[in-house]
């Protein structure tokens, strides 16, 4: 069952999905559900539990942009389990159908403006749903701050729960966040420890230079120059190797 506010009265009216008129109950006003203006409620259930959220996290601290052993050092302090509101409009644009999501909650935790709809994974919000002990974030942005920018034409405007893990970890002193979208295996994070680049640009510069000199050699004595050209290859592989696995 879904829910709205009746417009007369404002007392709760449940209906049924795909109802178009309904009575309420409380002042016996006859209403209209029409899609583009009455406020759907739905929820996307959690396709990872906790476990699989921080091996998620685990396999994305081991990317070759992250701090070297991130993956294995990073101490995380803090799970939480939590359903975050946005609002959903389905918005006519150059006769296209567009699904446009904003924040329906103040946040500062990274990526909620980037999560991105899964199809078909939407259930109806009501007493019935099973939110798995999740905390039910709940919505502080109106609606309405968002109608007045919005392009096209409104086909339906609701508000969704999408299942998210947050972590906070330690590494190295410092406390990091990152968001796990529950339904999409997609990990976020603003800030996060990275790789330091000064030991590539290190390798770089010696071989540029090595490069360089041996080139001016080449002119002199060829086959000398050369020689020292391929030991000189062989170098900047092996040190860009040890970089790579122990930097």
């Amino acid at each position: 069952m879904a829910e709205i506010k009746c417009p007369k009265c404002a007392g709760p009216v449940q209906f049924d999905a795909g109802t178009r008129f309904t009575k309420c109950s409380y002042c016996s006003s006859q209403i209209y559900i029409d899609r583009s203006g009455a406020l759907f409620y739905y929820a996307i259930p959690f396709t990872l539990s906790e476990s699989d959220a921080v091996g998620t996290f685990k396999r994305w601290a081991g990317g070759s942009t992250k701090a070297k052993d991130l993956d294995k050092l990073a101490k995380i302090t803090k799970v939480a389990k939590k359903y975050f509101p946005l609002y959903m409009f389905r918005r006519l644009i150059d006769d296209r159908e567009e699904v446009l999501l904003e924040p329906a909650a103040s946040t500062v935790l990274p990526g909620l403006h980037q999560l991105k709809l899964p199809g078909g994974d939407l259930q109806i919000f009501d007493a019935q749903f099973n939110t798995s002990g999740a905390e039910m974030v709940q919505p502080d942005i109106a609606m309405t701050h968002y109608l007045t920018t919005l392009p096209g034409n409104a086909k339906e405007q609701s508000l969704v729960y999408f299942p998210i893990w947050e972590l906070e970890y330690q590494f190295k002193g410092n406390t990091y966040h990152a968001v796990v979208d529950a339904s999409s295996s997609e990990v976020f994070a603003s800030t996060f420890p990275i790789r330091s680049s000064v030991a590539y640009i290190a390798v770089s510069i010696a071989g540029f230079f090595a490069f360089i000199g041996e080139g001016l050699l080449a002119t002199v004595n060829l086959l000398a120059g050369t020689a020292l050209m391929a030991v000189t290859v062989a170098a900047v592989f092996v040190a860009s190797l040890y970089v790579a696995r122990r930097l």
